[in-house]
């Protein structure tokens, strides 16, 4: 027999396992010597109402013991006896030998499509427009170091995507994209702390996913498929019936497929012009853009553990939202313990993010605070009347008008900040309209030039921010601080464009062959739910390919 229980504490300190069967024992109401073992489903804070509260969901088995997948060492249930056994292509039906798919992008869209090719038999070919994640370190460095940004090899491009160098938060609401147990218990083969499978916001960490994401690449490559780096997509190849059937790369190399899977990730911007150039239906779409904010992380703790002694819950996170001029305003990737990255992908731009490490301890701790943006709220006329996609029929060029906005405000903080060093204001300041004579500690290492974010922002933006904040500090006392820093600009949340698919077989409209997904396509907005579209993506472009083989026979 077992039976699922809630442990509710005030504090969190690991506990051994006899610790756990006699409070299980208690709350049932039943000798400890009845429970063979107790296996952590779920744990979450709540620091909601003054109080911080740690909720521990628990199965316990009673007179029977726990599946062998349940990890005694730390009562958590491991969940990889659940993985997929991935196949060897070279060990199918002759009719599944003929098949491969080509995937623009290694992001977890891309990755997570491949390892789901190999689950159906089917080689995938991963193109990558960077390099592998060693290499981008290196890049990485470089921007802090001579404030320069290699359009193919930063925080954005290049093996694993945007994930692997910004934070690795696994938490998502989109459950009706599949099933995100899997997602994680993939990740946690691959070397991910077992806490992600538990966590009810799980977080593997910055220093670690690179690690992570190689091992996934090795997977991909010992069953069959391949990974082509530095290798950037510049069009697409169709056979005699109009579908594309492969795609042509920046050296004149081609690689041929049954169809393409298109997971190029947020900042692919080229990939977005290939696809109008293309033909394929494209429209705009909500996003959002805003600041990080920065704040010692002793202060947002000591908010949101409300003074008491967190145990070893470590940096203090916290989540908000408000309305503004009926719009919202709310926070996005909150990084506890973090820092703030520069996420550039041209060197005409600067763009912010933030990142943890596993252990989430550094001295500060930030968060994107943005707006959201309907694209019928961007006034045209702010727009500059040059830009990149002018040649194209004025329907694209209208369902590019978020890109356009996005690109003219990552180039008004480039003229407000130096090299890479990006344009910052005290908190305090940008509420009260004043110019920042010093900014605080911070710990964006290309530095900081101190500006007035509230003269070169759109007043849309601008104004809302400032009642959003407002409204958080009611929410968290001591929130609008002098120690608050506010960094420009954040503008990559999302994609302000989605590429229209069949909703029903997940194909391009007017491109056929094509497979867009992830975050970079508009249907998706992080690692998990990336990584779960890419599946999806994969089992459809799989089918698709089995039945147009099975027709040519």
């Amino acid at each position: 027999m077992k039976q699922q229980i809630t442990l509710v504490t005030n504090q969190y300190y690991r506990k051994t396992d006899e610790e756990i069967t006699l409070l299980a024992a208690k709350k049932l109401e039943i000798s400890a010597h009845r429970i063979a073992g107790c296996v952590l489903e779920k744990k979450s804070v709540d620091a909601r109402k003054g109080q911080l509260k740690v909720n521990l969901r628990y199965t316990v088995y009673i007179d029977e013991a726990p599946p062998k997948a349940a990890d005694s060492a730390d009562g958590r249930e491991s969940l990889t006896s659940a993985l997929p056994v991935w196949k060897d292509v070279h060990q199918q039906s002759q009719l599944e030998k003929t098949i491969q798919i080509v995937i623009v992008g290694s992001g977890p869209a891309g990755l997570f499509a491949a390892l789901t090719l190999l689950e159906q038999g089917i080689k995938p070919i991963i193109i990558e427009r960077g390099p592998d994640a060693a290499a981008r370190r290196r890049s990485i460095a470089a921007i802090s170091r001579s404030q320069t940004v290699d359009p193919e090899s930063n925080y954005c491009f290049g093996e694993g995507g945007a994930g692997t160098f910004s934070d690795g938060k696994l938490y998502t609401r989109s459950n009706k994209r599949g099933d995100v147990g899997s997602i994680l218990s993939i990740l946690h083969y691959h070397g991910a702390d077992a806490d992600i499978l538990t966590d009810a916001h799980p977080h593997i960490g910055t220093d670690r996913l690179p690690d992570i994401v190689g091992r996934m690449r090795e997977t991909i490559v010992e069953h069959g498929g391949e990974v082509h780096f530095n290798t950037r997509c510049t069009g697409f190849l169709n056979n005699n019936e109009g579908r594309v059937c492969g795609i042509t790369v920046e050296d004149g190399r081609t690689f041929a497929g049954d169809s393409v899977i298109l997971a190029a990730g947020h900042s692919a911007r080229d990939i977005i012009s290939l696809l109008a150039r293309s033909g394929a239906a494209l429209e705009s779409k909500p996003f959002a853009m805003g600041v990080r904010v920065e704040h010692p992380r002793s202060v947002i703790d000591t908010i949101q553990y409300h003074g008491q002694d967190p145990g070893d819950l470590g940096a203090a996170s916290y989540r908000l939202a408000a309305q503004a001029d009926g719009l919202g305003v709310y926070s996005f990737c909150m990084c506890p313990g973090g820092v703030i990255v520069p996420a550039s992908t041209e060197d005409s731009e600067i763009v912010v993010n933030g990142m943890s490490p596993a252990s989430r301890g550094t001295r500060w701790s930030n968060a994107a605070i943005v707006v959201e943006i309907r694209p019928e709220d961007i006034p045209k006329g702010e727009l500059p009347p040059e830009h990149r996609y002018r040649d194209l029929p004025e329907t694209v060029q209208h369902a590019l008008i978020g890109l356009r906005y996005q690109e003219m405000i990552e180039h008004l903080a480039k003229k407000a900040g130096s090299g890479q060093k990006a344009p910052a204001q005290r908190l305090t300041d940008f509420m009260k309209g004043k110019f920042s004579a010093s900014l605080p500690a911070c710990s964006y290492t290309p530095g900081l030039v101190s500006s007035r974010l509230d003269q070169w922002l759109p007043q849309a933006i601008v104004s809302r921010l400032r009642k959003g904040f407002s409204a958080f500090n009611q929410r968290m006392r001591g929130f609008i601080c002098d120690d608050a820093l506010l960094v420009a600009v954040e503008s990559r949340t999302s994609s302000p464009v989605r590429v229209i698919r069949d909703p029903e077989s997940l194909e391009c409209i007017r491109l056929p062959g094509v497979y867009p997904a992830g975050e970079g396509s508009g249907y998706a907005g992080g690692i998990a739910s990336s990584a779960m579209d890419g599946v999806s993506s994969a089992k459809a472009a799989a089918a698709a390919a089995v039945r147009q083989q099975l027709r040519l026979l």
